[in-house]
């Protein structure tokens, strides 16, 4: 068993002497060669080892510095962790003393700024809404700014703010009881932009080149209008654009553009006529007809009724070229004859001439007549159209309807309009036409009665 042991020690040994051998390329010979490598060996390892306990005691006590060192630390941080946290709750006890001094200091004062705000966002709209921003421009941009940065902060306004809020104030009170002329940049209805100079009469209109403009207040420009108003209207923009000084009669518009926009809606006379449609224009050339027959036909009598009375004064030398000369020549012509056959001639020349006295009286009467009733008609045609629209779209939107309305109505003035006065024109030129006939018929009563007493002689 010892020998057992024995054994077992030496191949150990010479197992880490070969091990050891062969880390430092040194190869044993011999036993005895062996045997001084395992002293040699052991040696090694123990300066080795003892040097690495050195370290490892030297690493200890340097991990026990830093761990003590840490534990310093900590505790360091600690102290000041409460100290900070001491003074939070100090702080905050000081702000909120402080908040309550000043709130009680402000006092109304906070109210006094939550109206400035207030009046900055209400005088915001009346500036983006005023025509005097196209001459001042910017002005609500700025108001803007001023009541959304006192919204958003407790920030205070400063006196310079207030003292701007109250100068654009002003300034709006006083330029709208201004009549200003500047320079600005206009749209055309083309579309070009040109620059010239506007008039600005308060805060109710812009006149531009003798006309009216409008401010279009989304996108903060100067348009031309597609249509002025009344001519009226318009003749007092030329007045004032030439006027230097003193008072002018202009149209002031006081719902600064309502009233014009509603103006720009009324058709024109021309517009209104064609809204009538076929029959309002077969009603309108009736009418010019009428009246140019009416007019010709009383010129003409009224020529011939001078004449005619002419020769009533001069019955005793007659003239072929009026009815009543004619008349008198046919008495002449059969002065050897009975009274009988005497008047039966004279009413036959009567009845020649009675044909070009009354010709075209009745075609007007008859114009009189028909104008209503196609006025009536183009009614009919104006309210079936009308129907129409309701039937396909309903009634809803009135502008639908307004096509078809528009034409009743207007064909219905228009026939009144053309009935009314070829009615007076009918009686003048009828009454005038009567007046020629009874001078005829009273002239050739008294020759026939002045043959009559002749031939009783």
């Amino acid at each position: 068993m010892k020998n057992l042991w024995m054994s077992v020690v030496l191949v150990v040994g010479l197992v880490g002497l070969q091990a050891q051998a062969a880390e430092n390329d040194v190869e044993a010979k011999s036993l005895s060669e062996l045997l001084q490598l395992v002293k040699d060996g052991k040696v090694v390892n123990a300066r080795l080892n003892e040097r690495r306990e050195k370290e490892f005691n030297a690493d200890r006590s340097r991990q026990q510095n830093e761990v003590k060192k840490a534990k310093q630390e900590q505790a360091n941080e600690e102290a000041r962790s409460e100290r900070l946290e001491a003074q939070f709750e100090k702080n905050e006890q000081d702000i909120a003393a402080r908040q309550e001094i000043l709130a009680k200091r402000l006092g109304s004062l906070r109210e006094l700024f939550g109206v400035l705000q207030q009046v900055a966002g209400d005088t915001q709209g009346v500036f983006e809404g005023s025509i005097i921003s196209a001459e001042f421009p910017g002005r609500g941009q700025w108001l803007s700014d001023f009541a959304k940065s006192m919204g958003k902060s407790s920030k205070l306004a400063t006196i310079e703010e207030i003292e701007r809020l109250w100068f654009e104030l002003q300034r709006e009170m006083t330029e709208s009881a201004k009549v200003s002329r500047f320079t600005a940049e206009m749209i055309k209805l083309d579309g070009e932009r040109v620059t010239q100079e506007v008039i600005r009469v308060g805060s109710y209109n812009l006149i531009s080149d003798g006309g009216y403009v409008t401010y279009d207040i989304d996108n903060q420009l100067i348009k031309e209008l597609p249509k002025q108003p009344e001519t009226r209207f318009v003749d007092s923009t030329e007045a004032l654009l030439a006027a230097g000084s003193g008072f002018v009669p202009f149209g002031l518009d006081p719902t600064r553009g309502q009233l014009l926009a509603l103006q720009i809606q009324v058709p024109t006379l021309e517009e209104r006529v064609h809204q009538g449609g076929l029959p309002g224009y077969v009603i309108i050339g009736l009418g010019i007809i009428a009246l140019i027959i009416a007019v010709t036909k009383f010129v003409s009598l009224t020529m011939l009724g001078m004449t005619v009375n002419g020769q009533a004064k001069n019955a005793g030398n007659p003239s072929m070229k009026n009815p009543l000369g004619r008349i008198i020549s046919v008495y002449q012509d059969n002065s050897d004859v009975d009274s009988e056959t005497l008047q039966l001639k004279i009413d036959e020349a009567i009845m020649k001439e009675q044909p070009a006295i009354n010709r075209f009286v009745g075609f007007i009467k008859i114009i009189s007549m028909v104008a209503p009733l196609l006025g009536l008609l183009g009614t009919v045609i104006g309210m079936i159209v009308t129907f129409q629209a309701i039937t396909l779209f309903g009634t809803g939107d009135p502008k639908t309807m307004a096509g078809g309305i528009s034409q009743a109505l207007i064909t219905t003035v228009l026939g009144l309009t053309v009935a009314i006065p070829t009615v007076l024109l009918h009686y003048f030129v009828h009454s005038r036409a009567t007046s020629i006939m009874q001078v005829l018929n009273e002239q050739s009563g008294g020759l026939i009665a002045e043959h009559a007493e002749k031939a009783s002689k």
